[in-house]
C-alpha cells in the first residue's frame, strides 16, 4: 500500500473519530442523566404480606412506580408466615422503610413504638391532599398514647362467615344451616354420607388451621355468644375465656373433633393446607373472611368443574345472631426511624402513599389496567366474571397496598361485578347489624401491650389441649389461674381502671 493512501485513510479515521465523539458523549451524557433521574427517585421499600398464591402483576408494579416517581422494593411475604416474619425484622432491627402490621400483632409492636422506632406521622397528615382525608375516628382506634403512627388499611367491621358446598348441599338435599344445631348436622352429613358422590369415605365436615383468631374457632364462638375478647360486667373486666360460652366453643370443637368431622391435625395445619382441602375437595366447609370465596372458587374449578360454592353469615345461636367485628382497619403501615433517618425522606415516603390514593393509581391498584382486567361503562367499571381469575392472580395481591379505600372518593364505583364477589360484600354489610365489639379497643393496658404475646400462648395451648382431651374443664380453670398469675390480674385493674376513667 502506498504512503498517500495510508495517509488518505488515516484522514479518514480521523474525520471518523471526529464525528462519532460527540455522538458517544451524547448517548453517555444521556445515559448519565437517565441514571441520575433515577436515583433521584425515592427509594421505598415495604414489607408486605401476600394473601393470595403468586405476586401482583410486574406489569402493573411498574406502572405504579411510572405513575408515582418512585422505586419500589416491596417484600411480599405469605400471610401464614408473616407475622414471624414481622417479628423476626422487628427483633434484629433490620425492617425496611415501611413495614405493615397486621391488626392481630399490633400490640407486639406497640412498646417499639413507644421506643421511639417509629416514625410519628400524625403531625404531618395535614400536609398531603388525601392522606389528610382519613377518618378521624378509625385513626383514633389505632393510636398510641394519643399519637398517631400508621396508615391504616381499611376493612368491613367483620367479613367473617361460612363458604360451604352447595353442590353438596344439593346432593344430599339439604338446606343451608341456619342454627348450631343445623350446621353440625351439615358438617356430620358432609363427613358420612358422601357428599362427592364418589363411593368413598374420603370427606370431612369442616376443615380448620392453627389459629384460634382467623380460623373456625373465634367466628364460632360468637355465634356462641361469646365476648370478643374481654365482656364488661358491672364495669368489671372478664377475659372470654372465663365465659360459659367460650367453654361451650371449645365442648362444640372437641365434639367435631372427636367425631372425626374435622380434620385430626387442624392444631397443626397451615392456612395454605387448609384452603387445599376445601379447594380439592375434602372438606365441605370452611369458615374465614367471606371475599375468599371468589378465588377459592375459581381454583376449585380448575379441579372439579362441578364444585358450586355459597356463602352463610347468619348462625342462630343462644343469644341470636352474632359475630366478632374488628376496628375499621385490618393493619398499619409503620415508618422505621431507622430505615428512614430523616424527616425529608419521610415525607417523600409518605407522599408516595398520598400519591397512591389519586384516581390514576388508586384504581389501576383495585381494578386493574381497562381491557384486561376490567370495562368502563359510563365512567363505572364493570369487573366481568371471565377475567375474573386474571384479576385474582394480577390484581387482587396489590390489595394489601390500598389504604384507606373505603372512602376514598377517587376510586369508582363498581356496577358489575362477580356473583359471589357480590354475595360476600353483601353479606359483610348484613354482619354490621348484629355485630359484637372488642370494648378494649379504644382503652389502655401497659401490662397488656408488654405481656399479652407470652399470656395469650397459655390460653391458645390450653384451648387446644381441652379440645384434643390432654386437659380436663379443672385443667383448663388452672391454666387460666396462672394467666391471672403471671399477669392477667394487673391487665384486668388496668382495664378497669381506663374504662372508669374515661366513663368519668
Amino acid at each position: 500500500m502506498s504512503r498517500g493512501t495510508n495517509r488518505r485513510i488515516l484522514a479518514c479515521c480521523c474525520l471518523l473519530i471526529m464525528f462519532f465523539i460527540p455522538l458517544l458523549s451524547a448517548c453517555n451524557t444521556s445515559s448519565s442523566l437517565q441514571a441520575q433521574s433515577s436515583e433521584k427517585r425515592p427509594y421505598i421499600s415495604i414489607l408486605t404480606p401476600l394473601h393470595f398464591p403468586q405476586q401482583p402483576s410486574k406489569e402493573l408494579i411498574a406502572e405504579i412506580e411510572r405513575l408515582a416517581e418512585v422505586q419500589l422494593d416491596i417484600r411480599w411475604v405469605p400471610e401464614g408466615v408473616y407475622t414471624d416474619k414481622m417479628n423476626t425484622a422487628l427483633t434484629t432491627n433490620s425492617l425496611g422503610r415501611v413495614t405493615f402490621v397486621k391488626f392481630s400483632d399490633y400490640n407486639l409492636v406497640k412498646n417499639s413504638i413507644k421506643s421511639g422506632a417509629f416514625w410519628e406521622i400524625g403531625p404531618y397528615l395535614d400536609d398531603y391532599k388525601n392522606l389528610k382525608t382519613l377518618k378521624p375516628s378509625i385513626l383514633r382506634q389505632t393510636a398510641v398514647d394519643g399519637r398517631i403512627y400508621g396508615l391504616y388499611t381499611e376493612r368491613p367491621s367483620s367479613r367473617q362467615g361460612i363458604m360451604i358446598r352447595q353442590d353438596w348441599l344439593d346432593n344430599l338435599h339439604l338446606s343451608k344451616p341456619r342454627t348450631l344445631d343445623e350446621l353440625y348436622e351439615v358438617m356430620r352429613q358432609f363427613t358420612f354420607n358422601d357428599p362427592d358422590q364418589n363411593g368413598k369415605h374420603d370427606t370431612l365436615g369442616i376443615v380448620d388451621r392453627n389459629d384460634l383468631v382467623y380460623g373456625v374457632f373465634k367466628t364460632l364462638s360468637s355465634y356462641f355468644g361469646t365476648p370478643n375478647n374481654w365482656k364488661v360486667e358491672n364495669g368489671e373486666f372478664i377475659p372470654e375465656f372465663e365465659t360459659m360460652e367460650y367453654m361451650n366453643t371449645m365442648n362444640f370443637m372437641k365434639k367435631l373433633y372427636n367425631e372425626k368431622i374435622i380434620n385430626q391435625d387442624f392444631a397443626l395445619t397451615s392456612k395454605e393446607i387448609q384452603r387445599d382441602k376445601f379447594i380439592n375437595g375434602t372438606a365441605g366447609i370452611l369458615i374465614g373472611s367471606m371475599t375468599d370465596v371468589q378465588r377459592l372458587s375459581i381454583e376449585a374449578h380448575v379441579l372439579n368443574p362441578k364444585a358450586e360454592f355459597t356463602l352463610i353469615n347468619r348462625i342462630k345461636g343462644p343469644e341470636g345472631y352474632k359475630v366478632w367485628s374488628i376496628p375499621n382497619y385490618n393493619g398499619l403501615y409503620l415508618f422505621s426511624k431507622k430505615a428512614i433517618p430523616t424527616e425529608q425522606e419521610l415525607k417523600q415516603v409518605l407522599g408516595f402513599f398520598d400519591r397512591t390514593m389519586d384516581p390514576d393509581i388508586a384504581n389501576l391498584m383495585m381494578y386493574g389496567l381497562e381491557g384486561r382486567h376490567h370495562e368502563l361503562k359510563d365512567g363505572k367499571v364493570i369487573l366481568p366474571e371471565e377475567t375474573s381469575k386474571l384479576r385474582v392472580n394480577e390484581v387482587n395481591p396489590l390489595y394489601s397496598l390500598v389504604i384507606a379505600n373505603m372512602n376514598n372518593e377517587n376510586i369508582m364505583e363498581v356496577v358489575q361485578k362477580e356473583e359471589l364477589t357480590a354475595l360476600a360484600e353483601q353479606l359483610s354489610k348484613d354482619n354490621e347489624s348484629f355485630l359484637v365489639e372488642d370494648p378494649t379497643v379504644y382503652l389502655s393496658s401497659p401490662t397488656f401491650d408488654e405481656k399479652n404475646a407470652e399470656l395469650s400462648q397459655i390460653i391458645t395451648d390450653a384451648t387446644y389441649n381441652y379440645i384434643l382431651g390432654y386437659l380436663t374443664a379443672e385443667e383448663f380453670q388452672q391454666e387460666i389461674e396462672k394467666w391471672k398469675s403471671h399477669g392477667g390480674n394487673l391487665i384486668i385493674q388496668e382495664y378497669n381502671e381506663a374504662y372508669a376513667l374515661q366513663n368519668k
